[in-house]
């Protein structure tokens, strides 16, 4: 076996990356090292290679990012049971310490002590990735591995729309990105009514309509999102909205348009502060608001393998660019123009 790898990795703290030779990683005994196929661009990637606030405050240098992928299991530890060399894997990038109150609660998810893959820890742009064992997750031999390395976004999609009461309800997903997009598939797998999707691109918003969408919104210059989904709920306001883009000004938009009692999941990452309303954007209104985080560990997992199993989602149309791992300027300037819906690295 050949002794170094190639990796992506964010050197500096600072906007950026680069390729790299690296050591290939050895595993602990309760470690599995996976050959990586396929990985995929999150938003979370962008905000570490722009080099934002967030990315200041959170990410760990020098490491190799990225977190959504799938591939081969390549070695496991002394200590693994149930997973074998050449089972086709992803990985759930929570890497929890299984000993604090939110984990021995069920709230795995929000650790107080997380390590977060291509984060905090070692991520998988790159020929190999090292996890835990307890973080692995067995796919369908045959998902095809652009279309696997997509599960982990697909199980950010489904908290954010399983978090409240969806059904026969109007949902406005705001931010359609490659979440948003699974978002709309999963409100209409699990019966949503009526689902307004909102962007600025026309591509992503071409998109949206072919995957579920009862209604476009482009919001124009000068024109008030909050408006236009009033009026397009008989001024009542969207009982559902579901925050993928992270823009301060249409986090806000929304939470003017939700109605009296409904609720509000925010997964988009803000690069500043927010400023809400709370008195009348939530307090008075009566409104939820739940803070979306990865998924739930591993219920999400199981549900959305579920959605994947019965046919009620497709990833394939999300997979419309695939780069090699060299061509990463190129892939993140493209993810940039929001020309696309996912971008995926194939490994060779």
């Amino acid at each position: 076996m050949k002794s170094a790898m190639t990796g992506l990795v964010k050197a500096e703290r600072k906007a950026g990356a680069v390729l790299m030779e690296l050591p290939i990683p050895e595993i602990g005994p309760d470690e599995v090292r996976i050959q990586v196929k396929a990985s995929s661009i999150c938003g979370t990637d962008m905000h570490i290679y722009h080099w934002d606030r967030w990315a200041e405050e959170n990410v760990v240098t020098p490491n190799v990012f990225g977190h959504e992928f799938a591939g081969v299991v390549d070695a496991v530890g002394s200590a693994v049971a149930g997973i074998r060399p050449g089972d086709s894997v992803s990985a759930e990038g929570h890497i929890s310490c299984g000993t604090c109150k939110p984990c021995r609660s069920g709230q795995a998810h929000v650790c107080t002590r997380m390590r977060s893959f291509g984060i905090s820890a070692p991520g998988c742009f790159a020929d190999y990735a090292v996890t835990k064992a307890a973080n692995v997750i067995l796919n369908d031999p045959a998902l095809p591995f652009e279309q696997a390395c997509l599960q982990d976004p697909l199980g950010n999609a489904v908290q954010a729309v399983l978090a409240g009461d969806i059904v026969g309800r109007t949902v406005a997903v705001v931010g359609c990105g490659p979440i948003g997009l699974l978002a709309i598939q999963v409100a209409r797998a699990a019966g949503a009514g009526h689902i307004v999707a909102v962007d600025l691109h026309d591509y992503r918003l071409e998109m949206a309509s072919r995957l579920g969408a009862d209604h476009i919104v482009k919001p124009a210059d000068g024109q008030r999102l909050s408006r236009t989904l009033l009026e397009l709920t008989g001024g009542e306001g969207v009982e559902v909205g579901l925050e993928m883009s992270g823009s301060a000004s249409a986090i806000q938009e929304l939470l003017e348009a939700v109605a009296n009692g409904g609720r509000v999941s925010l997964l988009g990452i803000p690069a500043r502060e927010v400023p809400v309303d709370l008195a009348r954007h939530i307090i008075f209104k009566g409104v939820q608001v739940h803070g979306i985080t990865g998924r739930l560990m591993y219920r999400t997992w199981h549900q959305m393998q579920g959605l994947l199993a019965a046919g009620r989602i497709d990833l394939k149309p999300l997979v419309d660019r695939t780069f090699t791992l060299d061509r990463y300027e190129e892939a993140f300037a493209l993810m940039g123009s929001g020309q696309c819906a996912k971008i995926v690295f194939k490994h060779e």
